[in-house]
């Protein structure tokens, strides 16, 4: 089954849950409107449906490999590459300053959904590009912005991100990477970085690598690295392309997933040292780098939801064609395609239900960005800012780990066929396994959901987000009809759940600090369903009041039902959480470490 792009569910939640409309009257958005979100929806889906989603899997097939310190891409991906660039896509939320299309990240992650759905180790090119991006619009000097950022723009350069070496994963205190400052004011950089995604290629002219190391004499652990730009091909005074830098892939990784995007393992400085331009300050490149990695995460979120939901189309695809037993309700004399059978149908409703909850989560919270960084209020911006920090964890860690589940779900409606790797629904299982690990495992979400979002200020954001769940609430009772009184019981409740793991967290956080910890997983995938069925709410409101007036009778009864579904068999799992996290957390540490 090909891939068909959700652009009628994606519009939806723009409108009527990101509100995409308050945004033009941001100046910079003033003709961002839904006219604007619909056209660009509409091509970008005509690309990855047409060009770039019939090479998923031949990439899982004939992956990228390395011959004599070259990459050599899927035969495909370099045209396929040269039309995403030629189209305006990497640009299409960067600034227009520097050939960007200027548009909100409101509508940039619902195209970034696109391209993952339709091939998730092609999308990953752009993805890091995207950060390289970030990294240098924030931090980057005026001469390496104008030098750099138009050229990973138009698609004739892309980036990458240098955190990971063999001894310092997530640990970056651990980096061994050295900077040699030099007479002209460059760097000699020495080093080896290993699962660099997309570290050598023959899709583009350059590659801009933002590479963590550290200067002689600064200070250890964290505080003491710095960010630099070691580019593949040096860049001339005119701009032009001079002699290969001292930056060199030594092999690229065997993986389970993925498979066509090549994860290089580069050695800087063999030959006597690779130059490298110093990104800000000495000894803040790890603040810098949490820009990219920042915008790596959400995007990672969002390839969580873009596989979801290439494995429910294939999923539903098979499910109406495979023949097999009678129904149970006799509704078919002989046997019937299996999407009769009620179990699978529950499969079905838990992939589209989960995949929903997480695609509305992650454009309310690009929509918050948005706002954070362009509304011309300051207290505005504040607001949105912190609501942005709070749910990217919640986007990252629920978003990938529901990838997990309903890829999972993918395989098993497929049955033994499922198994077989030809049927194709094993690769989005394999591949999604990823989203979980990189860019910081689900573990370090949510430590960054409880250390900094809920005890640096004593569980005030979560309280604050429970708050407005609860306006909703409000306005669900109301309702007569019986999906809203469904919604307000369990919302009810898994919101009582998630505030009182909540306080439970704020108060241990000092005393008893792996007792706050043991259960940051849990409370992690309580939040992220919390938010994401709160947005189910809200969107079945909305889609109970279109009915109401004849508007697109098909589409706002599955939202209806869907919504529903998420309230009765997904909200529901949030008290089973809630207990874990609050009477769980002595059993987590009650095994002694030599009985393991």
């Amino acid at each position: 089954m090909t891939y068909r792009a959700p652009v009628k569910d994606m519009l939806f939640n723009m409108q009527e849950l990101a509100g995409l409309q308050t945004l033009t009257e941001i100046p910079e958005f003033a003709d961002a409107g839904i006219e604007t979100a619909q056209a660009v929806l509409e091509e970008c889906a005509k690309l990855n449906e047409n060009v770039i989603a019939p090479l998923n899997w031949e990439g899982d097939k004939n992956p990228s490999y390395w011959k004599d310190g070259q990459v050599f891409t899927t035969p495909g991906f370099k045209d396929a590459f040269r039309q995403f660039a030629e189209g305006g896509w990497q640009g299409l939320q960067h600034p227009s300053e520097f050939g960007g299309q200027g548009l909100p990240k409101t509508i940039g992650a619902a195209c970034g959904e696109m391209i993952n759905s339709a091939n998730m180790s092609f999308a990953l090119c752009p993805l890091l590009t995207d950060g390289a991006i970030e990294a240098l619009l924030t931090a980057g000097s005026d001469e390496q912005r104008a030098t750099y950022i138009p050229k990973l723009i138009d698609g004739s350069w892309t980036g990458t991100m240098n955190l990971t070496e063999p001894q310092a994963g997530s640990d970056l205190a651990l980096v061994r990477t050295r900077a040699e400052p030099q007479p002209d004011g460059s760097y000699k950089i020495f080093g080896t970085k290993i699962f660099i995604t997309y570290g050598e290629h023959d899709m583009s002219e350059n590659i801009v690598h933002l590479v963590l190391a550290r200067v002689a004499g600064a200070p250890e652990g964290v505080k003491g690295i710095s960010l630099f730009i070691v580019p593949k091909f040096m860049v001339n005074a005119d701009g032009s392309l001079g002699a290969r830098n001292d930056a060199h892939c030594v092999s690229i990784e065997h993986k389970m997933g993925i498979k066509a995007s090549p994860t290089a393992v580069l050695q800087f400085g063999d030959h006597g040292g690779a130059v490298g331009y110093l990104i800000g300050q000495e000894n803040r490149g790890l603040e810098y780098m949490f820009i990219m990695m920042n915008a790596a995460r959400f995007g990672v979120g969002v390839q969580g939801i873009a596989i979801a939901e290439r494995a429910y189309q294939k999923a539903v695809g098979y499910a109406r064609d495979r023949v097999q037993s009678r129904p149970v309700d006799g509704s078919v004399a002989g046997s019937a395609a299996i999407i009769h059978h009620p179990d699978v149908r529950r499969m079905l409703m838990t992939m589209r239900a989960l995949t929903e909850g997480c695609r509305a989560m992650s454009l309310v919270a690009a929509s918050a960005y948005d706002a954070a960084h362009h509304h011309p209020d300051a207290d505005t911006r504040k607001q949105n800012q912190a609501f942005y920090e709070f749910m990217v964890p919640l986007v990252k860690g629920y978003s990938t780990e529901m990838s997990l589940e309903v890829t999972d779900l993918g395989v098993q409606v497929h049955g033994g066929m499922g198994f077989i790797e030809e049927t194709g629904a094993a690769q989005y299982y394999r591949d999604a396994k990823i989203l979980t690990i990189y860019e910081g495992t689900t573990a370090i979400q949510a430590n960054d959901l409880v250390g900094r979002k809920t005890l640096r200020d004593g569980a005030q954001m979560p309280k604050a987000v429970a708050a407005q769940i609860e306006a909703t609430e409000r306005l669900l009772a109301q309702r007569s009809s019986a999906a809203a009184a469904v919604m307000l019981k369990r919302l009810s409740a898994a919101r009582v759940a998630f505030v009182e793991s909540a306080e439970f967290i704020a108060g241990s956080g000092k005393g008893n600090p792996n007792a706050a910890f043991a259960g940051s997983v849990p409370y992690l995938m309580l939040a992220g369903n919390l938010v994401a069925g709160w947005q189910m709410a809200r969107a079945l409101m909305v889609a109970e009041d279109k009915l109401v007036a004849g508007e697109e009778a098909a589409f706002m009864s599955a939202k209806i039902a869907t919504a529903r579904f998420y309230a009765e068999h997904i909200l529901t799992r949030a008290g089973g959480l809630r207990d874990a996290i609050v009477e769980g957390a002595d059993s987590v540490t009650a095994l002694p470490l030599e009985a393991f």
